[in-house]
């Protein structure tokens, strides 16, 4: 028999108290502090990884119940997880996957396929298998971004992909009702990737945006893990995007 999840009031203690969240691409940045806060809120959580030894001090760090070493964007691995976990789970977070850049007219045809839907197909595959697992009130929660959707150059296909995951995300919240589906949409969040991806020059984009957004401040991975938790919590919302930029985008 289906429940319908009553509606969000004043929590007496954690929020997420005996439930599971599963976190793929958990092993660092926005899906390990995701992990950490639904830690604190009361979840046990599962992370799942590429990388087996990055995945193995994540999940110390969290105290995670399981974990698993795959490739997301493979779908016979991500059938294979969900149909061996053991018990049922109610949060599905997703931040597999990133931005593909550069000249279009030096992609060949497999590259802007990839580019197109890396981040829809690895989500789709998760849809398909997630919620014959998941309790009443569960919830899909997909990380984007908005960090390319002006066109200019040097973004290539990566503007067409941004554009195309929340009617996608919205799509996937009406056939997969009762389950809620939302998508986060960060700009520049200051994690090890932007790191790796900036090297050096990571410190003036630092400051060029502490003093350009209208915050203030860098966006962190506690920020958007904070929102990804309340996507967890508030059962009123499905079939959104939630943009978490700082402003990023009108400066």
């Amino acid at each position: 028999m289906t429940t319908t999840p009553a509606p969000a009031t004043g929590h007496q203690g954690p929020a997420l108290v005996g439930q599971t969240v599963v976190v793929v691409g958990g092993s660092a940045g926005i899906g390990l502090e995701t992990a950490r806060r639904a830690r604190k809120a009361g979840a046990e959580v599962v992370l799942t990884a590429r990388s087996p030894g990055r995945l193995e001090r994540a999940a110390q760090e969290v105290d995670a119940r399981t974990t698993a070493a795959f490739d997301a964007t493979d779908p016979a691995s991500v059938a294979a997880f969900f149909e061996e976990l053991s018990s049922p789970v109610d949060h599905v977070m997703v931040t597999a996957g990133g931005p593909h850049y550069g000249p279009l007219l030096e992609m060949d045809a497999a590259a802007v396929r990839d580019a197109l839907s890396e981040h829809i197909v690895v989500a789709l595959e998760v849809a398909r298998h997630a919620p014959g697992l998941m309790r009443p009130g569960g919830t899909l929660v997909f990380v984007g971004g908005t960090g390319a959707r002006r066109v200019a150059p040097g973004l290539g296909i990566a503007t067409a992909a941004t554009a195309a995951f929340p009617p996608f995300v919205a799509a996937l919240a009406l056939e997969l009702a009762p389950v809620r589906v939302n998508l986060i949409a960060p700009g520049f969040v200051d994690t090890g990737l932007s790191a790796s991806l900036l090297g050096d020059q990571l410190e003036d984009r630092r400051a060029e945006l502490r003093h350009t957004l209208p915050i203030g401040r860098v966006v962190t991975p506690a920020d958007v893990a904070a929102l990804a938790v309340h996507l967890m919590t508030n059962t009123a919302l499905t079939g959104a995007t939630y943009d978490i930029d700082g402003g990023q985008q009108f400066t």
